[in-house]
């Protein structure tokens, strides 16, 4: 037996701790047994834990999209007893039991094994929210954005992808302007490389379908309003990578900034995306950020805290990335 957060809809919804048998793991979809050594909690999981979304696709579930470790054993070639490896998404605590458990079995070719620069902590430091947040980056420069052509905002800036993103803007010597409602924090933001802060608070109103043009490029984790907003408001030919939505699932805007000003609206997935760009993605965060400037920014926190940390990031009183030590 091994223990995990499990996740249940009958008779009604409940998360608990459990117990659960090697025998009823290994029934999923997979040839590679590892022990979980730390996952994190993202605002995915959040949703998943609190039942504040539909995140599980069936039930029970064992949710976190993100987990480190060791390898147990495998048949896949590629693998073998000992390797530290890690994954991202791919459908954990979706379809497939996720990573805030002691155990997990999963396909090795969904695997990557831990940079040599980072360990199993390091990883999860970053999780999915800082691999994301890599993904949003390499799309913008991907568009030809250059540091001397103006200011590039990334909204959530305390959350995850935000910090990550903020992070590895500034090393790329982009001027970063983050965009939060918690503008207090305002001392954490330059610590992370801003130059300035925008209150987010003026974003959650309906503007004009044209703004004044202020950013060439953006990260946003917000959709809705907040996206139109940040459409309306940049540069001709500018970007906008957009990874989220915490502020909705609709998009109330205009065609006058794509059609006047050459905008570009690039989606970013990281639960599905191919190996090639999760490995370019990681490629980034390793040759930027070093293990010490990340971990710096990461509480972590245990197992039992899972649940009631989940509460409050659904709430918005935390900022930052948490790491769950599993073993």
């Amino acid at each position: 037996m091994f223990k995990a957060l499990y996740l249940q809809n009958s008779p009604e919804f409940s998360c608990v701790e459990h117990n659960i048998s090697k025998e009823e793991l290994l029934k999923e979809e997979g040839d590679t047994l590892v022990k979980v050594h730390y996952s994190t909690l993202n605002y995915k999981d959040a949703l998943s834990i609190t039942n504040s979304a539909k995140i599980a696709r069936r039930f029970p579930m064992i949710p976190g999209i993100d987990f480190s470790g060791e390898v147990v054993e495998s048949s896949d070639p590629n693998l073998k007893a000992g390797d530290l490896v890690f994954m991202n998404g791919m459908g954990l605590s979706e379809n497939h039991y996720g990573g805030l458990s002691e155990l997990a079995y999963v396909k090795g070719e969904n695997l990557l094994k831990v940079p040599d620069n980072y360990n199993p902590f390091d990883v999860m430091a970053f999780g999915t929210a800082g691999y994301t947040a890599a993904l949003c980056v390499n799309r913008l420069l991907d568009h030809g954005i250059k540091p001397q052509e103006g200011e590039v905002l990334v909204s959530g800036a305390s959350g995850g992808v935000g910090m990550v993103a903020i992070m590895l803007l500034a090393k790329l010597g982009f001027e970063v302007v983050a965009l939060s409602s918690k503008v207090e924090e305002t001392p954490f933001f330059y610590q992370l490389g801003a130059k300035r802060v925008e209150d987010a608070t003026a974003f959650y109103s309906d503007g004009g379908l044209l703004q004044k043009s202020r950013y060439q490029a953006a990260v946003d984790v917000l959709g809705s309003i907040p996206l139109a907003n940040i459409c309306a408001q940049l540069n001709y030919s500018g970007i906008v990578a957009a990874c989220g939505l915490a502020r909705g699932m609709d998009f109330p805007a205009s065609m006058a900034p794509f059609i006047l000003r050459d905008i570009t609206l690039a989606g970013v997935d990281s639960v599905l995306a191919p190996k090639e760009k999760r490995l370019r993605a990681w490629e980034l965060l390793s040759r930027l950020i070093s293990s010490k400037e990340i971990t710096e920014q990461i509480e972590t926190i245990d197992f039992n805290e899972a649940i009631a940390v989940s509460k409050q990031i659904i709430d918005g009183t935390i900022r930052g990335r948490y790491v769950v030590k599993i073993a």
